[in-house]
This record gives C-alpha cells, structure tokens and sequence, in this order.
C-alpha cells in the first residue's frame, strides 16, 4: 500500500510538471534554449544539442518591441531621440551641404595608404613630343631619298648667279611637296625649341595644356613665314622683276629647309639627353646668324650686285629680315607671358 501510495503521488507530481510546462509554452510563444537543452541527458554532446535546438526552436518574426525608455545616455542627460523623428531640428536630419553641387556621398573619398611625390613631367616622359619628333624624323628620311638629287641641285645653284636666257630646270610637284614639309618640319623645331626657353626661363606651368602651347607656337611660326614671304613677293614684284623675285622665293624656302635640319638634332639633345639650355641657345644663335649670312648674301646675288647699290641692300635686309625677326621673338614672348600662370 505504501509502495502504490507512493507511485500515485509520483505520477501527480509528473502530471503536475508537464502541465507547468503546457502553460508556460501558452504564455510564451517560443520554448527557450535552457528547457529544449533540458529535455536532454547530461552527456549529450554539442551536435546533439544542437540538433535538438534546431528541431524545436524556429525563428519568428519579432512583435513584441520593448516599450522601456533608452537608457544608454549620460547620467544628467536626458534620452536621445531618433532621427526619423519629424520633430527633430532640421540640422538633425539634414547635412548642411546636402544641397551643395559638390556634395557626392555615393563617391569613394581619400585613398588608401600615404600619397607618393608626383612624378615631375619631363619632354622625354611626354608620348605627344615624342610622337612628333618620330614623325618628323620618318618623314624626313622618307622626303630626303625622294628628293635628294633636287636639294643637291638648289645647294649647287644657291652660289652661282643665273644668266639671262639660260633654262630653268622646274620642279615636280613632289619635289615642291616635299620642300613645303621641310619647312613645316622647321616652324615645328622652332617651336619646340622655344617651348624648351620658356619653360627653363619664363614659367614651367600654363594655363592650358603644353601640348596646345606647342600648337600655338608653332601656328605662330608659320604665320611668321607666311607674311614675310608675302611682303617678299611684294617688294619684289615693286622694285625688281618677277624672275629675280621668284629666284629669292625660292632660296628663301630653300634656306627655311636648310634651318629646319639643322635644329632637329639640338631639339632631340635637348629632349631626350638633357644637353644645357646654354648650348643649345648658343648654337641656335649660330644658326640663325649663319642662315641670316647666306640670305643676305643670295639676296645680294640677285637684287643688288649689277646694280652695284650696296647702301639698298642694307636698308632691304633690315627691313625684311632683321624687323621681322624681332617681331617674331615679341611675339613669342608676348604669348609666353599671357598663357603662363602667375603665382
């Protein structure tokens, strides 16, 4: 009897704990880890464990949000507010440059480690210099073995005075081509080379790119060549004839060609092999005095030696050769110093 008395009062208490058990999962929606691990012996092992919390505890979505104040402020201070509060100032939710144009957040800002020195530029490290000088140097390989035997034959004719009646040999309209590149290939030279002066004398920055500062220089060169063989072709055709006038052209564009060979290997030293700015100033001084001789003296040739006049050669060389070589580096430093950034 006190055996059955015994078992009864065990199954009451047994009945008793799943009924506890039965209300708590009413009043809570979800079983907590502590009574699913319960349920297991004390030796179970960790994928077991895990298994069972697995099998009866699923994730719901959360209804029940906590009404209690914020506390994580500091003491003295009262609870901080949310931003999607309407209530809040403006300052609160808005940035003060959200309106400005510049103001780009979905844009990466900084970068990542410390910044390097910038590479300073350097006409070697340039691929448009380079391209240039490339192309000349293609090019006037390609026009010289073209046209060699016509220079050879203005070079042998450029000191010898032409008689009346003898023929003309006249040029193709290749030679004549060819002849015209020449002198591009020397207005792009001289601007090169005078690219070089004002970077190492006048200012190292522009307010444009250095390629088009190339191109404006070089423009302006050809302008320079372009009016001084028109006001060669109208002094000539007022006080000599047209012959003799188209004699002087002719040795005038030879002479340009001549200058634009000469001035090629002091720009490609001066770009690729660092040669002093000093040299190379003095040696295009020695150029141009020399190509300045040979005109004065081919102009001699056919204006003014059976005329015997020597007071009008003076006055026609200073006219048509020194005023326009002023102008021309004028306007070179006037360009220099408008492009150029002051600091």
């Amino acid at each position: 009897m006190v055996q059955q008395a015994d078992s009864i009062h065990t199954g009451l208490e047994i009945d008793a704990e799943v009924q506890q058990q039965s209300v708590q999962q009413k009043h809570s929606s979800q079983l907590t880890p502590k009574q699913v691990l319960s349920w297991l012996p004390k030796n179970a092992t960790p994928a077991q464990q895990d298994s069972m919390i697995r099998a009866h505890i699923k994730p719901s979505e959360i209804t029940h949000w906590s009404g209690m104040p914020d506390t994580l402020h500091l003491p003295g201070h009262k609870p901080g507010k949310s931003f999607r509060d309407v209530s809040l100032p403006q300052y609160y939710r808005e940035s003060f440059f959200s309106k400005d144009s510049l103001f780009h957040p979905e844009l990466r800002g900084g970068r990542l480690g410390v910044a390097g020195d910038p590479v300073p530029y350097t006409v070697a490290g340039d691929n448009f210099i380079t391209s240039l000088l490339l192309l000349c140097f293609v090019l006037a390989c390609i026009a010289f073995s073209k046209s060699k035997h016509f220079f050879f034959r203005q070079a042998k004719a450029f000191f010898r005075v032409q008689r009346e009646g003898t023929t003309v040999i006249t040029e193709t309209s290749s030679e004549v081509r060819f002849q015209f590149f020449f002198v591009l290939q020397t207005c792009l030279l001289v601007a090169l080379g005078y690219f070089f002066y004002s970077k190492a004398s006048i200012s190292d920055t522009f307010t444009i790119e250095q390629n088009w500062v190339i191109c404006i220089y070089a423009g302006y060169v050809m302008s320079y060549c372009l009016i001084k063989a028109l006001l060669y072709s109208i002094a000539g055709l007022v006080f000599f004839d047209k012959k003799k006038n188209e004699q002087w052209l002719k040795a005038y564009l030879f002479l340009l060609s001549c200058e634009g060979v000469l001035l090629f290997p002091v720009v490609m030293l001066l770009s690729y092999f660092d040669l002093s700015l000093q040299v190379a100033v003095i040696y295009t001084i020695i150029v141009l005095v020399l190509v300045k001789i040979l005109s004065f003296y081919k102009s001699y040739l056919i204006f003014f030696k059976r005329n015997g006049l020597f007071l009008q050669i003076i006055l026609y060389f200073c006219a048509l050769e020194v005023v326009p070589l002023s102008a021309l580096w004028g306007g070179l430093v006037l360009i220099s110093h408008y492009l150029k950034i002051n600091f």
